[in-house]
């Protein structure tokens, strides 16, 4: 059988190399068109990431927006208003007088769906009038025979034929329309009160201008399970003659009276022991106040003026305890005739003479909304319970408006600036984004949550790059082939560990060790090096004879001994430290002597903890970078009479910057989005300090903590996302910095 063989030069041949060239062609442009598209597919998807989390993160930018919905014509527009509101559905407004009515109206319609008379004695009529803490939407009236009327508006909702009926009512939280307060008769004039399950306070001024605190206290009777009320009254000494305004905080703690430009603050949690505790001067220049309010949680209260200032003052302790302060200010140029504040947020609005109508956000020191509207004199204001809507009596009219301010709380100031919050003693940076308390005070600076991000990770990478690096250069330059097939794999391994186990163990046990032997970690950290570099010299010193009858290539490992025994010993030997420099208790030392604070989980561990996730990252890719170096380049250089030490500094290392530059800024990037260790081996408190005995908290972990709990579109929500956003910055601006510092160290050392 004959075999027929194909020449080169002949046609056969030159079809199947044609074959096969256009089969390498079109492997070629599928590889290219694959790479392409994959390449450009993960731009497409950074460029969808980003603008997903700006979409989310944009509204709690924006202001608020006040519409108007609806005017309702007064009945009875002569009379005094005391308060006007909406139920939690904006459907029914009402507007309560100072003459004992209360008028309900259809938001949708203005009709007038029915009034409520309150029920006065034969023998008395109303001298005064009070409204309770907004959230309440409770008033009371001030009989002149000593008595007083408190009344709570409630909103039933029903659903008959699956149709929202929602039925206004006025109710007694007393059982009863009235209460004998005052004896003798005396009128309750200019009457303030505050009401609680347990306990009511009046303040009130009688006819001959003497001012009196009368306190009921409520006591549950365990027989009949009905509540027993016990009368306490006191005369209020050091009170201003004229009184334009006077105020009760719900808590029943303290009094304010306004007498002109100075407001009278009085200590009332005592019944029995009123005292003046602080006159605030109210007065600026060329100025009359017009209106003094309280916002919402009642910790701060609003001073307004008829040239538009507004001020907040609240209680910071000083040298005289605790004492109201003048924190900020807010500018109206139309004036400011009227104040409301909302039922938790600590938003207001004011309206001048003029109409103009503004929101207010205190903490974040924002002007939400400013517009002009047609409202003719002006008058009482109030928020709906939800706070998306205003209802204003205006010119015989109650005007109803909507208002969409979602994310008033947030603002660039409150996030990046010191923000002074009510209670602190000074502005500062804090991140408290929930409470117990549906008036709470958001405070959401990132600023603590950034700077522990940088704190976590700058520990982390002090201890782990230079072992990193030195091991990294060690294996790939001076390891023998043996050693370095098992310790490469070895540390590239520890990369899939899971770091929910490495926080697992930094917080259960290495952070306990470390409280117990921290004088042992201490001397650890100093005899380590100085053992190895010991053991060096020794070897150093030895005879040749000597090394020569040890195995060459496992020099390496004779190391090993060395640092269990110094790591053995260092903590064998704490407890006599401690006991003999610290005083038997190291930790209390710190705390008490060197004035540190010192958290069980704290950075150090964290340092230690992540320092060992991101050793592998470092090590792999600095570990190539040394070991690619061309043989020709080393050997040259030995071969020109360097040392192996000068052949690595100035051969070798130049030649490998890039990627251990690269392997140093991917560490960086674990560690600045490390979440699993941070958030088990710290205390996660959002605190500024630069000490390694405290702990902190990052973006990362504070992401993983709050999101499961933040309600979906609301400003904890979408700040959450806003510091997803500032983390995926910070790590495209490092990735993108070291790529060009990478670029720039290849270009100047390629040529080598």
């Amino acid at each position: 059988m004959e075999t027929q063989v194909t020449q080169p030069g002949s046609t056969a041949a030159k079809l199947l190399m044609g074959r096969g060239s256009n089969r390498r062609a079109w492997q070629d442009k599928l590889t290219q068109v694959g790479v392409t598209f994959g390449g450009t597919m993960v731009f497409v998807a950074l460029l969808l990431i980003f603008f997903y989390l700006l979409y989310v993160v944009k509204p709690i930018f924006d202001g608020a927006d006040v519409t108007p919905v609806m005017t309702a014509q007064l009945d009875k527009p002569g009379v005094a208003t005391l308060m006007v509101g909406s139920d939690e559905q904006n459907e029914i407004i009402y507007r309560v007088t100072s003459e004992g009515e209360v008028q309900f109206y259809r938001a949708t319609t203005g009709q007038l769906i029915e009034t409520n008379s309150i029920e006065i004695p034969s023998d008395a009529h109303i001298v005064s009038s009070a409204t309770a803490f907004p959230s309440q939407q409770r008033f009371a009236y001030g009989l002149s025979n000593g008595q007083v009327i408190i009344a709570d508006l409630q909103f039933g909702v029903t659903y008959p034929d699956n149709q929202r009926l929602i039925t206004p009512n006025v109710s007694f939280p007393l059982g009863q329309p009235s209460l004998q307060v005052a004896d003798g008769d005396v009128a309750l004039n200019q009457l303030t009160f505050a009401y609680s399950s347990d306990r009511m306070s009046f303040a009130y001024r009688s006819d001959a201008g003497q001012w009196f605190l009368s306190r009921q206290e409520g006591e549950e009777n365990m027989m009949t399970e009905e509540v027993e009320w016990t009368a306490t009254s006191s005369v209020i000494s050091d009170t201003p003659v004229q009184v334009q305004q006077q105020l009760m905080t719900p808590d029943q703690r303290q009094l304010l009276l306004l007498s002109g430009n100075r407001l009278f603050v009085y200590d009332i949690r005592d019944a029995e022991a009123i005292s003046l505790m602080q006159v605030i001067e109210l007065e600026r220049a060329k100025t009359k106040v017009t209106d003094v309010s309280l916002l919402a949680g009642a910790s701060s209260v609003l001073v307004s003026y008829d040239n538009g200032l507004i001020l907040q003052y609240f209680q910071v302790n000083g040298d005289k305890g605790r004492q109201y302060q003048a924190i900020r200010q807010f500018s109206n140029q139309a004036g400011v005739k009227r104040i409301a504040s909302e039922f938790y947020r600590k938003s207001f609005a004011t309206i001048s003479d003029s109409g103009e109508l503004n929101l207010l956000y205190t903490t974040s020191q924002r002007k939400l909304f400013s517009q002009r509207f047609d409202l003719k004199q002006p008058g009482v204001m109030g928020f709906s319970p939800r706070s998306n809507a205003l209802v204003v009596e205006a010119g015989g009219q109650l005007h109803l408006f909507a208002v969409d301010n979602s994310h008033p709380e947030v603002s660039w100031s409150a996030m990046w600036d010191k923000v002074w919050y009510e209670g602190y003693p000074e502005p500062q940076y804090v991140w408290q984004s929930t409470s117990g308390s549906d008036d709470f005070e958001a405070k959401l600076s990132l600023m603590p949550l950034a700077f522990g991000t940088m704190k976590a990770a700058l520990y982390a990478m002090l201890f782990a790059t230079p072992l990193a690096i030195a091991g990294a250069i060690y294996t790939a330059y001076f390891m023998s082939p043996k050693v370095r097939a098992v310790v490469k794999p070895t540390i590239e391994i520890m990369e899939a560990l899971p770091t929910v186990i490495l926080g697992f163990l930094a917080g259960l046990w290495l952070a306990p060790l470390i409280e117990d032997n921290l004088p042992g970690l201490l001397l650890l950290l100093v005899l380590l090096p100085c053992s190895i570099l010991l053991t060096a010299f020794a070897w150093h010193q030895l005879p040749g004879r000597w090394k020569q009858r040890l195995p060459e290539t496992y020099q390496e490992l004779m190391l090993l001994p060395v640092i269990v025994f110094i790591g053995w010993f260092s903590f064998y030997i704490s407890p006599v430290v401690e006991q003999a420099f610290f005083g038997g208790d190291s930790r209390m030392f710190i705390t008490n002597e060197l004035g540190i604070t010192f958290d069980q989980r704290n950075a150090l561990v964290v340092g230690i903890a992540m320092g060992f996730a991101v050793i592998p990252t470092i090590f792999s890719i600095a570990e190539d970078a040394v070991f690619s170096v061309p043989r020709h380049l080393s050997n040259g250089s030995l071969a020109l009479g360097a040392t192996n030490w000068q052949t690595l500094t100035k051969v070798v290392l130049l030649t490998a910057s890039p990627g251990i530059f690269s392997a140093v800024m991917m560490g960086l990037g674990r560690a600045v989005g490390e979440t699993m260790i941070v958030l088990m081996a710290t205390g996660n408190t959002a605190i500024m300090e630069w000490s390694v005995f405290e702990g902190m908290r990052t973006l990362a972990a504070n992401i993983a903590v709050e999101m499961p709990e933040s309600a979906i579109g609301s400003s904890h929500y979408r700040v959450l996302f806003l510091a997803a956003f500032v983390l995926f910055i910070f790590t495209f601006l490092v990735n993108t910095i070291a790529e060009v510092v990478r670029q720039r160290l290849r270009e100047r050392y390629s040529s080598l």
